[in-house]
């Protein structure tokens, strides 16, 4: 079973994925997208996530096996993926896949410096479509700049309506890859500072 679902904080995500277990639906991999479950015994499972990228296969294995001996099985996650996702083995591991305070609030620091990252990529291009005017930031200001038909705006009644439905395709079709860059970057810059506010508040 696929679940499309997006999580901006690690502890809620941790409770729905634990609730999914006693629910009959064991976690099998994350996904791009979403998650992939496979039907089960209800079980009082207990998974923890940490985010955690690596330069080397040998590191992420190390990693892993770290995990593995302090009784937490590795579910999901690759050297790159930066989520990975632990399943308590048995009533002999420790409670908890983090030792204290600070490493558990470290997750949160490295996610908030993955999306700088790629707000950090895309900022450049944003700038360069913005200097050759291949991007109109007025538009942000005034959408209406996307209507071309002359005269849209003086209309009224049932000619205007008629007018507005007629174009307003061809204007999304005109708007929408302008702002899908600027979008995704002010999304990054969000969700960067989220996380950074967690790491903060996961310290106190």
């Amino acid at each position: 079973m696929k679940t499309y679902k997006f999580f901006t904080d690690f502890e809620k995500e941790e409770k729905w994925l634990n609730d999914m277990a006693r629910k009959g639906y064991r976690f099998q991999r994350k996904t791009m997208l979403g998650y992939v479950f496979e039907a089960a015994e209800p079980e009082d499972a207990t998974i923890k996530i940490d985010y955690r990228t690596f330069k080397k296969q040998e590191d992420f294995e190390d990693y892993r096996a770290l995990f593995e001996d302090s009784g937490w099985e590795h579910l999901s996650g690759t050297k790159s993926s930066g989520y990975q996702y632990f399943k308590k083995m048995n009533d002999q591991g420790s409670d908890d896949i983090f030792s204290d305070v600070d490493s558990k609030a470290g997750r949160y620091k490295r996610l908030s410096e993955m999306w700088v990252s790629l707000a950090a990529a895309f900022l450049p291009i944003v700038v360069a479509l913005i200097a050759t005017d291949t991007f109109d930031i007025a538009v942000l200001r005034d959408p209406k700049l996307l209507y071309l038909t002359p005269g849209l705006w003086e209309l009224d009644g049932a000619a205007f309506w008629r007018a507005l439905l007629f174009e307003t395709p061809f204007a999304l079709f005109r708007g929408l890859p302008l702002l899908i860059l600027p979008l995704t970057v002010a999304s990054y810059l969000y969700f960067a500072v989220h996380a950074n506010l967690q790491y903060k508040h996961s310290k106190q």
